[in-house]
């Protein structure tokens, strides 16, 4: 499980297109890709590739063939021929057999390639249907599962945008207990320092008072002082 944190509610995050988001955005792409070594063939550091690993003598030699620009042999049809024997081994029974053989195996190939046209003809039609049934089968089955996976995607995303407006209600909630709070805790503050400017004028006053009647108390101590001695 990753540990990394994606920070984002896409659902009710605002802002996005205000003016500088784009471009602070691209900022932020392009000091990113400064960290990597620019070049210009990103595969340059993956090992050659080996063409010829799979190729066969067959696909090797037509390849061989196209590049020299070479034309393609005929297809031979020279093993369905039935050549008689040759002028000069017209009386040779040996020569015979090999043409007898020969057409005796052209025969045979034949009569196996009518055969299996027959088969095809019979079994073919119904061989076809159970694979055209089987496609259909597998295209039912990859739709079904489209669909699940659909309804899957639809289900997070609306999972995803249920629980980010959720948060986002009692994320907003919370803003709003905090700036009543911080009004409160201002409020409160501006209350003490009041209370406290109004404190130090009490004691100034009081210092005063306090003043005038220690002043006013040594005057009368000196007039009784004065008029004792006159």
């Amino acid at each position: 499980m990753s540990d990394i944190l994606v920070d984002a509610l896409p659902y009710i995050d605002l802002g996005y297109e205000e003016p500088g988001v784009r471009e602070a955005v691209l900022e932020m792409v392009s000091e990113e890709t400064r960290r990597y070594k620019p070049t210009k063939n990103y595969l340059e550091n993956l090992s050659d590739m080996n063409l010829k690993h799979f190729q066969t003598d067959l696909l090797r030699n037509e390849l061989e063939r196209i590049e020299n620009r070479q034309p393609m042999e005929m297809l031979s049809m020279k093993r369905y021929e039935m050549p008689g024997p040759a002028p000069g081994k017209m009386t040779d029974m040996s020569s015979w057999s090999e043409s007898v053989n020969n057409s005796m195996a052209q025969l045979e190939h034949q009569a196996i390639r009518i055969d299996n046209l027959d088969l095809m003809q019979k079994f073919g039609p119904e061989s076809w249907k159970q694979y055209n049934q089987l496609l259909t089968q597998i295209q039912s089955n990859a739709q079904k599962n489209l669909h699940d996976l659909r309804k899957r995607i639809q289900e997070v995303n609306w999972q995803r945008k249920s629980s980010q407006t959720a948060a986002g209600d009692r994320i907003r909630h919370l803003e709003s207990e905090w700036v009543a709070l911080v009004s409160k805790n201002y409020e409160i503050e501006r209350q003490c320092l009041n209370l406290e400017i109004e404190i130090q004028e009490s004691e100034q006053k009081l210092n005063d008072l306090q003043n005038n009647e220690s002043n006013k108390t040594n005057n009368n101590n000196n007039n009784k002082t004065e008029n004792k001695k006159l």
